[in-house]
């Protein structure tokens, strides 16, 4: 069984900026991941890659055991399900949010008049009712609030039943209940316990002998630990690599490019990389996080009796992440 996600050495630079380098990660499949850091840090451009979306400037990616350039991506990008609101701002402000769901099937965005059976209809049906919002079935994608197109990017991510499921801040303008309806939405995907018409990737013991498809390994983008469901085990925490390095890839540009040496003032910020992957529980200390964000931080999790009432605890280790300025 391949990896759901293999990435080696990834330097990324668009115009002179280098926005990531030495980027390195492994994702299992069946496994459960949040990708962690500050604004600004790159997490969205390593979203694009693992989507499918985006090249590295060098380095290489592997996506569902696919090497990014060697492989045309449209042969395997609807078994990638991806929410963003950077997607979310592709689609037609008069198309039908219905048929923007079932406009995963193709993995493209502009099918909207494609004929496609009553099943795949009823299917989309279905995630729109399971995350609330089957009444906005008939409405035009402009008349959505925010968090209503945040849960209808959530629903066409599933629609295909994907191996890889990449939710980049599937909570960006939702309210307080919305919010907690997805997070507790997103804790039961990542458990297997809740799938529209009893499908899932990965059944039978990590791969579905019917399909063959791989278990589903899900990715989690938040700079927010409040969002992060007790289910998800595995985190990979993005932070500034150091100013010597940023130095030296500011001096590559201007060598590539024949630019004076600028007295070795680094004119760009520091490129995001990856500073710590491995269990949750290790990764999120206080100390780590206070280096992160440059402030003194005091990290808490909750026991998992605390926040268990939605689903009774079960799968948890522990309960829901906080953090606070100390002192």
């Amino acid at each position: 069984m391949v990896n759901s996600i293999d990435i080696h050495n990834v330097l990324f630079r668009r115009s002179r900026r280098t926005i990531l380098a030495d980027v390195s990660l492994s994702v299992g499949a069946g496994e459960n991941w949040v990708l962690f850091g500050p604004n600004g840090i790159g997490k969205s451009t390593l979203v694009s890659m693992m989507s499918t979306r985006l090249f590295p400037t060098s380095g290489t990616v592997d996506i569902l055991g696919n090497r990014l350039g060697k492989v045309n991506v449209f042969s395997y990008r609807s078994r990638i399900g991806l929410a963003s609101g950077a997607l979310n701002r592709d689609f037609s402000p008069l198309s039908d949010p219905l048929d923007v769901v079932v406009s995963a099937v193709d993995a493209r965005l502009d099918n909207y008049y494609d004929a496609y059976d009553s099943d795949v209809y009823e299917r989309a049906r279905c995630l729109l009712r399971r995350y609330g919002i089957e009444y906005v079935a008939g409405k035009k994608m402009y008349k959505l609030s925010e968090g209503e197109r945040t849960r209808v990017a959530i629903c066409r991510a599933l629609m295909t039943s994907p191996e890889l499921l990449i939710l980049d801040e599937p909570t960006t303008g939702l309210d307080l209940g919305g919010r907690e309806l997805v997070v507790s939405a997103l804790g039961e995907l990542a458990r297997g316990d809740q799938e529209v018409n009893g499908e899932r990737p990965g059944q039978n013991g990590g791969r579905d002998d019917a399909s063959g498809r791989q278990a589903r390994s899900t990715i989690l983008v938040t700079h927010r630990l409040e969002e992060i469901p007790p289910e998800f085990d595995h985190i990979a925490i993005l932070g500034h690599v150091s100013e010597s390095r940023a130095r030296e890839l500011e001096a590559e540009v201007a060598a590539s490019e024949e630019i004076p040496a600028d007295g070795g003032t680094v004119l760009n910020p520091a490129p995001g990389t990856i500073v710590f992957t491995g269990s949750i529980e290790e990764g999120l200390t206080s100390e780590r996080l206070s280096d992160l964000f440059g402030m003194k931080l005091e990290v808490r999790r909750e026991p998992a009796s605390a926040s268990a009432s939605a689903d009774g605890g079960r799968g948890r280790e522990g309960g829901r992440w906080s953090a606070f300025v100390a002192g």
